[in-house]
């Protein structure tokens, strides 16, 4: 007899076992026999996730120059991603450049003055925060150049595109969707009781349903705290060897044995 359970994200699967007088209620529990040996598992479903992956957006405003990669490709880390028209910020920079050096040569004129005792303090002190405010201005100015080139946070590859070549973008717009494939960790939510026997680097299973095949995982994390309506607990696993045929988003079954 099967019987569903739903948790908001993930759906864990409870098999109770169906023998006269075996007990209805707790964590799935049902025969299976490994290498000869009649053991009790469990079995949960669970989500692949990237350890890395993220929205990217833009701090400027501009003009899209070029989006070098497409959906599926790869990138390394440091790469530029996107590229913004920048003539009108690189010369608001050069503007605020020259706006501090001749704040700056004031400042440093009026020390040597001041040495002289040929400056008022006032003077002294208003050109010192005159210069300072014009360095707070050419840092804004190099933020901004920089925002011109989106670069990847990290090496990994295109999930979606969200801008084209020529199209306006604006502050905090998306721009692209990306994550890094070469690190991939499954998320499996378990009922609360599973805790007086689940411990981390326990073995487990993992049956991918798109693959159809199964490979061998370990637990990673165990969360910090138990949800007292669902009375599940978040697990984290990780592949053993990373497989070449799983994607983030991939699902599948989890089948642990339980330690004596």
């Amino acid at each position: 007899m099967r019987y569903r359970w739903r948790t908001s994200s993930v759906a864990v699967v409870l098999l109770i076992a169906t023998t006269a007088g075996a007990p209805a209620t707790g964590w799935s529990k049902g025969d299976r026999f490994i290498q000869g040996t009649k053991q009790e598992s469990g079995v949960a479903r669970g989500i692949v996730k990237a350890v890395s992956q993220a929205v990217l957006y833009t701090q400027i405003q501009g003009r899209v120059n070029q989006v070098p990669y497409k959906e599926g490709q790869r990138f390394v880390k440091g790469a530029t991603l996107v590229q913004l028209e920048c003539d009108k910020y690189q010369a608001e920079l050069a503007a605020a450049a020259a706006e501090y050096d001749g704040k700056n040569k004031t400042l440093q004129n009026n020390k040597e003055l001041a040495k002289l005792k040929a400056v008022s303090t006032l003077d002294l002190e208003v050109s010192e925060a005159d210069t300072k405010k014009a360095e707070a201005a050419r840092r804004i100015a190099e933020i901004n150049v920089r925002g011109c080139n989106l670069a990847a946070p990290f090496a990994g590859r295109i999930v979606d595109v969200m801008v084209h070549e020529h199209e306006n973008v604006f502050p905090n717009d998306k721009l692209l969707s990306v994550l890094d494939d070469t690190s991939l960790e499954i998320e499996l939510v378990l009922p609360s009781m599973a805790l007086t026997w689940l411990k981390r680097q326990a073995h487990f299973t993992f049956i991918v349903d798109e693959t159809g095949r199964g490979y061998s995982a370990r637990i990673k994390e165990i969360g910090a705290a138990v949800d007292a309506a669902s009375q599940t607990v978040k697990v984290t696993g990780v592949f053993d060897t990373l497989p070449k045929d799983v994607l983030s988003g991939m699902s599948g079954s989890a089948q642990f044995v339980e330690q004596p």
